[in-house]
């Protein structure tokens, strides 16, 4: 993870479980996907955060592979990722910018 700590807001990790057991109810196999899926795009994002694409300054986004979900972050200090959303590709653009920093 090159060093960097990659923390999910409260409320992305609600939606990170959420997504999860959605997947679970329709196969256990396409949960364990969806979790390498997120994980992966988690990995790209320590290994190199300015690969994501910027949303808003200072805000960025990735999406995830072979699932219609993108991951909104911002880079919170030097060896610090913070996770917003854990977005569906269909919910309403920026929902989630309110969120505090906690």
């Amino acid at each position: 993870m090159a060093g960097r700590i990659v923390v999910f807001h409260r409320l992305a990790a609600q939606e990170y479980r959420s997504a999860t057991s959605w997947y679970r109810r329709k196969s256990p196999s396409a949960a364990e996907r969806f979790r390498a899926a997120v994980d992966n795009a988690v990995e790209r994002i320590a290994e190199n955060p300015y690969r994501g694409t910027i949303f808003r300054e200072p805000y960025r986004w990735i999406r995830t592979r072979r699932f219609p979900y993108v991951l909104y972050y911002e880079i919170d200090g030097p060896d610090r990722l913070l996770v917003y959303a854990v977005a569906h590709g269909r919910r309403r653009l920026g929902y989630w910018l309110r969120r505090p920093k906690h």
